[in-house]
């Protein structure tokens, strides 16, 4: 199938992903909609596991549907999920830019990129979609949903959306509502790919120059999903040359990779997607929310998460009844659930074998 979007991004789709669009119109959380949804998906396992272990693993801003790819040891014979007695589905998120609808795919109307003009969507909407997705495949009910960070956020709808679909959720590195620390710093993210002199009108061209603005964002986020402990055991003040240290130079290569695999519009979107995060929107009182979902939960914090501190996913554990907490011991950050996944596996394990 052709995906229609720009080389660069095409080229990051495996060869494993498929596409499955969705006749219709799809109602959007925030009003407005969509028609005919495409979503890329991967699938691990025989089909045959899905009646009694189907697991949804939901990605963070920047994933993808490749979960093996970027979250390496939490599908196999040794990981959190295995093929053998498991069916694995990751889908890439509504909005996004490797194969499901997002700001760089096409039209119909006209045959245009959506870009600045893709409308403005909800982790909600992002759930509901993969919930028709589901559908679509004949998988009735989940055995457990997870994901990190963004996936967390989905993993915490799944079970307000739709209780009677998921037997179990572990959300990871992620509160219940995004808070005022995380909305200001893709605030200023956002700020820096708006002042990007290629950046007219909320657009870039498929054959502009390389995006400051977003290697700009990138750079501030990957501060972010780090720690202080992390930075300074791994660089220091350690120089590459005579003018360049190599935090500086690491960046840098953050900043150009993520213009070789990544889309400015999307960033933009997907961080708007976040601020609308909160499982009491709509809903009531947010502590009596946490306390009306009963799906049981392993609530996992990273022990030096400056972006989701562990005391986010404590209130969750604390007012969520059928909640276990644990913390994920690692010095690298929120991205400490991408780096200690040995560790993290084994905790997943345990809480299904208890289940």
């Amino acid at each position: 199938m052709s995906t229609g979007l720009p080389d660069h991004l095409a080229a990051q789709i495996s060869e494993e992903t498929r596409f499955r669009t969705l006749a219709g119109r799809f109602e959007l959380d925030g009003g407005g909609h969509l028609d005919d949804v495409t979503v890329a998906f991967r699938t691990w396992g025989a089909k045959k596991n899905a009646s009694t272990n189907a697991i949804l693993v939901c990605h963070a801003l920047t994933g993808s549907a490749d979960v093996d790819a970027w979250w390496p040891g939490i599908i196999g014979p040794d990981g959190a999920f295995d093929p053998e007695r498991d069916f694995v589905i990751c889908a890439n998120i509504l909005g996004s830019c490797y194969g499901t609808t997002g700001p760089v795919s096409l039209k119909s109307s006209d045959g245009e990129r959506y870009r600045a003009s893709f409308p403005r969507i909800s982790v909600r909407d992002m759930v509901r979609l993969q919930a028709r997705l589901l559908d679509e495949l004949g998988i009735e009910r989940l055995r457990l949903v997870t994901g990190p960070s963004l996936g967390g956020m989905q993993a915490l709808e799944w079970a307000c959306l739709y209780p009677d679909r998921v037997e179990s959720i572990v959300p990871i590195g992620v509160g219940g509502r995004h808070s005022a620390w995380c909305i200001g710093i893709s605030e200023a993210q956002r700020a820096a790919i708006a002042a990007d002199p290629n950046w007219l009108d909320g657009n870039y061209a498929d054959d502009a120059p390389p995006e400051q603005g977003l290697a700009a964002a990138r750079m501030m986020a990957v501060c972010t999903y780090r720690s202080w402990e992390s930075f300074d055991e791994r660089f220091g003040r350690d120089l590459r040359g005579e003018a360049l240290f190599e935090v500086q130079s690491y960046l840098r290569h953050q900043g150009a990779k993520i213009n070789r695999r990544f889309d400015a519009n999307t960033y933009v979107t997907l961080t708007h997607a976040m601020h609308s995060h909160d499982l009491a929107s709509g809903r009531g009182v947010y502590e009596e929310v946490l306390a009306g979902i009963d799906t049981a939960a392993l609530v996992v914090s990273v022990s030096s998460d400056a972006l989701y501190p562990p005391a986010e996913q404590a209130v969750l554990a604390e007012h969520l009844p059928n909640a276990q907490y644990v913390t994920l011991e690692s010095l690298h950050g929120h991205d400490g659930f991408l780096i200690e996944t040995g560790a993290l596996a084994g905790l997943i394990r345990e809480f299904r074998e208890a289940l």
